[in-house]
């Protein structure tokens, strides 16, 4: 049966039906999941298996621990994700941040020591995507201004070049730093990543706020992102050019 004849029988949208069958977006119901079993036919042990596991992966993921400090919302999408593209305007981007550094912006956003080590002991985690998790690539535009930001500290910042030093040399990781220089550009309205996934799955935005960001599905908004994306990539350093960049600046501090 194709998703279509499934989604059509169970009077579905076939967008919800491949929403489960990949579990990006979507964690199943029991009920669900019993309706898809009955269509095909699945019975007895077999099914009862399932819906076993069905319930089991209902427990609450990691990331529902630390709502306070990080988007559930985004996070479950960023765990999901094939391919991300981030830029976090004057900061650097979360997957490459240092703990001190997240503890600083923590502090900056108004938490104290307890919330600052929460943030980081989430962002950590988060982190693992990069080494062990399913990120297949991950392109972050840098702002120059978001290291200028912290030159006061001078441990600090080579704490923090160094790790997006090793982070660019790696097969999964691509950095693009954006000059000062550049002056004024689309990236000005504001923090945003675009996230692609596997099976056939559409891409999604996720645009920050002050009051906690947005996911966004529709096209026309996703395309909008990427465009802004491309003129982001388009007035930035090289990949080659950056690490050469960051290299310097490691050496200088």
């Amino acid at each position: 049966m194709t998703l279509s004849d499934v989604a059509e029988e169970l009077e579905w949208s076939p967008a919800k039906l491949g929403h489960i069958e990949t579990g990006i977006r979507k964690w199943p119901s029991v009920m669900e999941i019993s309706a898809l079993l009955h269509l095909y036919g699945v019975t007895g042990g077999q099914r009862e298996a399932i819906l076993t596991l069905v319930r089991e992966s209902r427990l609450r993921p990691w990331w529902t621990e630390y709502e306070d400090v990080i988007s559930s919302a985004y996070v479950g999408n960023e765990a999901g994700a094939v391919a991300v593209r981030a830029y976090s305007g004057i900061l650097v981007p979360d997957l490459l941040q240092v703990p001190d550094y997240t503890a600083l912006v923590a502090r900056a956003l108004g938490h104290g020591e307890e919330g600052a080590e929460r943030m980081v002991a989430a962002h950590l985690k988060r982190q693992e995507v990069l080494e062990v998790g399913g990120l297949v690539r991950y392109h972050a535009v840098v702002e120059e201004d978001a290291l200028q930001r912290i030159s006061s500290d001078l441990p600090l910042l080579r704490a923090q070049t160094t790790r997006m030093l090793e982070l660019a040399v790696s097969e999964r990781v691509t950095i693009q730093l954006l000059p000062t220089s550049a002056g004024p550009h689309p990236g000005v309205a504001g923090p945003f990543s675009v996230l692609e996934f596997d099976e056939g799955e559409a891409a999604l935005a996720y645009v920050e706020a002050t009051q906690g960001g947005a996911i966004v599905e529709a096209e026309e908004a996703v395309d909008s992102c990427e465009r802004v994306w491309c003129e982001l990539t388009r007035i930035s350093a090289s990949p080659e050019a950056t690490v050469g960049i960051l290299r310097r600046m490691a050496l200088l501090t």
